[in-house]
């Protein structure tokens, strides 16, 4: 029998990514549009990754054909 393979769900793959130690991170939102009233700092702040944690982290995993 042969082994069913789990395909990638394409728009998870397209949000998330996984570090070197299996970490799942995703962007931030509120990046996108009306910045001009939001400080500078906040700005800078959304280029930083975040990680996923708990069961979520371990569903998007799955998404990814990888848990």
């Amino acid at each position: 029998m042969k082994k069913i393979k789990v395909k990638t769900r394409k728009g998870v793959a397209r949000r998330f990514h996984l570090t070197a130690t299996g970490k799942v991170m995703r962007r931030i939102q509120n990046r996108r549009h009306l910045r001009k009233n939001k400080s500078k700092k906040a700005i800078r702040n959304y280029r930083i990754p975040v990680e996923v944690t708990g069961r979520f982290a371990l569903k998007i995993k799955k998404m990814l054909g990888l848990a």
